[in-house]
C-alpha cells in the first residue's frame, strides 16, 4: 500500500539514517534485514527480508533503493481497502519500530527537559509534517520553518504563554528548515528552557499536539447526551475524530463510556424537539444509519462549534488520509506555489533589471560608438593623407623597380651571350681533343706498322716523339688558355651591370686572341685533321710536312 509507505517514509528514513555509521548515505544489507523483518512482522508479513540478498549486486543500499524495495516487496502486499483507522494503526506501529532504532541518537542531548514518551510524540509529529529532501544524493528529512512555528506556537499557547511571532521570524530567516534535533532543542531550550513552565503542563501540551495531528482529534469538550432507556441528559467528555465520536466520564479519558461510528451517511442538525421555554440547553441531533443521538450544549456558541466540527468529521470520514495530513499537504502545496510565484517574480524582476541594464548599456554603447565614430573619421582623414603620400612613394618605387627589372633583363641577355661564347670555345676545345685522339690513334697504327723497322728508323721515331711532345705541350697550353677564358668569363659576369662596354672589350679581346690561337695552333693542330676555320688548317700543313719529311727520310735511308 503506497499510502502507508508515504506516511511512514520519514520515520523509516530516521531509522535508516541511524543505521548509517559513516554518514555516506549507505547501509549494509545485514542491518536493513533486521529493520525490514520487524516492519514485515508488524504488517503480518514474514520472510520479506530474504529478497534483500538478491536485490542489486552491492553489499549496501542507499535510502532510495531501500524505499523502492519496501514498496515492491513489503507494502505492495497489503490490500488497498484499509480504512483510515487501520492505516493510522499500522503507521503508529511502523513509527514505533523506527523510533526504537533511532531513539538512542535522538534522545541524547545536553539538557533534556521532556520525557522519552513526549519526545516520541514530537518525533511522530515531526515525521508527519516534515519533508523528505534530496541533497547531494543524500536524503534528509527537514521540517519547514512555517510548520515549526505553527507547532511551537500551539504548544506555547497551550501552556498559557505569549507567542512572539517576530522573534521566531528572525530566527527562521537564518534557518529555513529544521532537523528533528534542532526542532527538539528549539522547544526545550529556546522557549521552555528557563523553567517558566512545569514539566507536567508541557507534557500535556505535547500530548495535546500529538492527538491533534496524529489522531486527528477535531474537537474536545463537554456535552450532555440523552440516554437510551431514560430520556434524561447526562454530561460526558466527548472526543471527536473523523471516523468516530467517543465519550468518557471525565477529561482524563481513562474510562470510555461509548463510541459512535461516523460515515458519510451521517448527518447532524440543530433540534428543538421537547424543549421547554425555561430549558436553557442548546440541543443538536446526530443521525447515523443505526439510530439518532441527541446532545445538548451549554451555550449557543458551543453548539455551533460542535455542529461545524461534526460536519467536518462526517466529510472526512470517507477519506483514506487524515485530516491533519490533508491540511499539511495543502500548506505544503501552498508553500510550493508561493515559492514558485516568488521564483517567477524574481525571474521577472531580474529580467526587467537585465533589460534595463541592457538598454542602459546599449545607450552607453551608442554614445561611445558615436564618439568613436567621430575619432575614427578624424583618424581616417589623417590615414587618407598618409595613404596619398604612401601611394606616391609606391609609384616611385614601382618605376625604380621597373628600371631595375629592365637592367636585370639586359644583364641576363648579356650573360646569355657570354654563355654562348663560352660554349663555342668549349666546342672548339672538344674538336681539338678529338683531333688529338685521332692523331694518337694514327700514331699508334704507324707505330704498329713500323715496329719491325724500329731499329732502322730510330731517328725518325725520336723526331715523331718530339713532335708528339710538342703537340701535347700545345694541348696543355690550350687547356691553360681555356682556364684563362673561364676566369675572364667570371670577370665578365661580375661586370654585368656594364655589360655593353664589357661585351665590346670581350669581343675585342677575343678578336685579338683568336688570331694568336690560330698562329700558335699550327704546331698543336698536327694532332687533328679537322679544320676549325675557313682558312687552310694549320694542322693539315703540319701533317703534310711530317709526311714529306717521312718520305724524304725513307728515300735517303739505305736499303
Amino acid at each position: 500500500m503506497s499510502l502507508l509507505l508515504k506516511n511512514a517514509t520519514n520515520s523509516i528514513w530516521h531509522a535508516f539514517n541511524a543505521l548509517c555509521c559513516d554518514k555516506s548515505g549507505l547501509v549494509v544489507k545485514s542491518k536493513l534485514k533486521v529493520l525490514t523483518a520487524n516492519i514485515g512482522t508488524l504488517l503480518d508479513l514474514y520472510g520479506v527480508e530474504k529478497g534483500l540478498e538478491h536485490y542489486r549486486s552491492t553489499s549496501d543500499l542507499n535510502f532510495e533503493h531501500f524505499k523502492y524495495y519496501l514498496q515492491k516487496e513489503v507494502f505492495s502486499s497489503l490490500p488497498d481497502n484499509f480504512t483510515l483507522t487501520s492505516i493510522q494503526d499500522f503507521e503508529a506501529r511502523v513509527d514505533e519500530v523506527c523510533w526504537l532504532v533511532c531513539k538512542k541518537d535522538l534522545i541524547l542531548r545536553e539538557k533534556p527537559l521532556l520525557p522519552d514518551d513526549s519526545v516520541f510524540q514530537l518525533f511522530r509529529v515531526f515525521c508527519m509534517l516534515a519533508d523528505l529532501i534530496e541533497s547531494s544524493e543524500i536524503y534528509q528529512v527537514l521540517m519547514h520553518s512555517s510548520e515549526v512555528g505553527k507547532v511551537v506556537s500551539e504548544i506555547v499557547y497551550s501552556v498559557g504563554l505569549e507567542w512572539d511571532a517576530g522573534e521566531f521570524e528572525i530566527l527562521s530567516s537564518s534557518v529555513r528548515a529544521f532537523r528533528f534535533s534542532t526542532f527538539l532543542a528549539l522547544i526545550e531550550t529556546k522557549y521552555f528552557g528557563d523553567g517558566c513552565v512545569e514539566i507536567d503542563g508541557l507534557v500535556e501540551a505535547v500530548q495535546e499536539i500529538f492527538r491533534t495531528y496524529l489522531q486527528d482529534v477535531l474537537k474536545k469538550g463537554t456535552l450532555m447526551k440523552r440516554g437510551f432507556l431514560l430520556p434524561t441528559l447526562r454530561e460526558y467528555w466527548f472526543v471527536l475524530r473523523p471516523t468516530q465520536l467517543n465519550y468518557y466520564k471525565s477529561q482524563d479519558e481513562r474510562e470510555c463510556c461509548g463510541s459512535i461510528s461516523l460515515d458519510t451517511q451521517c448527518r447532524v442538525d440543530a433540534t428543538s424537539r421537547g424543549m421547554r421555554t425555561q430549558d436553557k440547553a442548546h440541543r443538536l441531533a446526530l443521525h447515523t444509519s443505526e439510530r439518532t443521538y441527541e446532545f445538548a450544549a451549554y451555550d449557543h456558541r458551543s453548539r455551533l462549534q460542535w455542529i461545524s466540527s461534526l460536519h467536518l468529521a462526517i466529510a472526512q470520514s470517507g477519506c483514506r488520509e487524515g485530516y491533519q495530513r490533508t491540511l499539511a499537504a495543502r500548506r505544503r502545496a501552498q508553500r510550493e506555489a508561493d515559492a514558485f510565484r516568488l521564483s517567477e517574480e524574481h525571474k521577472r524582476r531580474t529580467s526587467q533589471i537585465l533589460d534595463m541594464e541592457l538598454t542602459r548599456a546599449q545607450l552607453q554603447a551608442e554614445k561611445v560608438a558615436r564618439v568613436a565614430a567621430e575619432l575614427q573619421a578624424k583618424e581616417l582623414e589623417a590615414v587618407h593623407r598618409e595613404e596619398g603620400k604612401r601611394v606616391q612613394m609606391l609609384e616611385e618605387t614601382r618605376r625604380t623597380l621597373e628600371r631595375l627589372l629592365e637592367e636585370e633583363t639586359q644583364a641576363k641577355r648579356d650573360e646569355e651571350i657570354v654563355r654562348n661564347l663560352q660554349g663555342r670555345v668549349l666546342r672548339e676545345e672538344m674538336e681539338h681533343r678529338e683531333k688529338l685522339e685521332r692523331l694518337q690513334e694514327e700514331q699508334k697504327a704507324l707505330l704498329e706498322l713500323e715496329r719491325e723497322k724500329r731499329m732502322e728508323f730510330e731517328k725518325q721515331q725520336k723526331d715523331k716523339e718530339e713532335q708528339l711532345s710538342e703537340a701535347q705541350q700545345r694541348l696543355r697550353q690550350l687547356e691553360d688558355e681555356k682556364q684563362k677564358l673561364d676566369k675572364e668569363l667570371e670577370s665578365a659576369q661580375e661586370k654585368i651591370t656594364s655589360s655593353e662596354k664589357s661585351k665590346e672589350v670581350l669581343e675585342a679581346k677575343l678578336r685579338v686572341m683568336l688570331p694568336q690561337l690560330k698562329d700558335s695552333g699550327r704546331i698543336c693542330r698536327a694532332l687533328s685533321f679537322v679544320p676549325s676555320t675557313k682558312e687552310r688548317p694549320a694542322f693539315a700543313e703540319v701533317r703534310s710536312n711530317i709526311s714529306a719529311n717521312g718520305l724524304k727520310r725513307s728515300e735517303e735511308a739505305p736499303h
